[in-house]
C-alpha cells in the first residue's frame, strides 16, 4: 500500500528504544552589525502528542482509533497503528496526519509540539578565547607588623 511503508518503517525504529522527543541541530540565519551572515547553532525538538489527544477525546486503545482511520480511507494494520500510536514516528504521510487532524479535531500544531533554542557558538579551530586578565594575575599581599 502506498503510504503505509513510510509508517511502518518510522514506527519500528521509535519501537527500538529511540527516545519519544526527538532533537535536531539546524542553523538560523542571523545577520551582524556589518551586514554579514552569520550561522547561529539551534536545537530544535519536538514532541508527538498523538496518545495524549486520543485520551482527552476519550481514545484510549488502538482498537478504538482503527476504525475511524478506515472510514476515511487509510487502510493500516493493528500493529502500524500501535507503533503510531506509542512511538514518535520519524516520517508520516501528510494524508495519514492530515486524517488523525480530522479525527481528534486538532491541528498538526496540536500533535507536533516543537520548541527551537540557540546553541552556544563553538570557537573556529586555532581562535583563541580572550584571556581574562584578572585571573592570571597574582593578587598582592599586605604584610602586618605582629603585635
Amino acid at each position: 500500500m502506498p503510504g503505509t511503508q513510510h509508517i511502518k518503517n518510522s514506527a519500528r525504529s521509535s519501537v527500538r528504544g529511540y527516545a519519544r522527543s526527538r532533537v535536531r541541530r539546524h542553523h538560523h540565519r542571523d545577520r551582524s552589525a556589518a551586514g554579514k551572515d552569520l550561522l547561529t547553532p539551534r536545537q530544535i525538538s519536538y514532541r508527538w502528542r498523538l496518545r495524549e489527544l486520543m485520551a482527552a477525546r476519550g481514545m484510549f486503545t488502538v482498537a478504538e482509533l482503527m476504525p475511524h482511520l478506515t472510514e476515511r480511507g487509510i487502510t493500516l494494520s493493528a500493529s502500524q497503528v500501535h507503533r503510531l500510536v506509542s512511538g514518535t514516528p520519524e516520517r508520516l504521510s501528510l494524508p495519514v496526519l492530515a486524517t488523525l487532524c480530522d479525527i481528534l479535531d486538532c491541528t498538526p500544531t496540536d500533535l507536533i509540539a516543537t520548541s527551537a533554542q540557540n546553541l552556544p557558538t563553538r570557537r573556529a579551530a586555532g581562535e583563541e578565547a580572550p584571556i581574562n586578565l584578572a585571573a592570571r594575575r597574582p593578587t598582592r599581599v599586605r604584610l602586618m607588623p605582629e603585635g
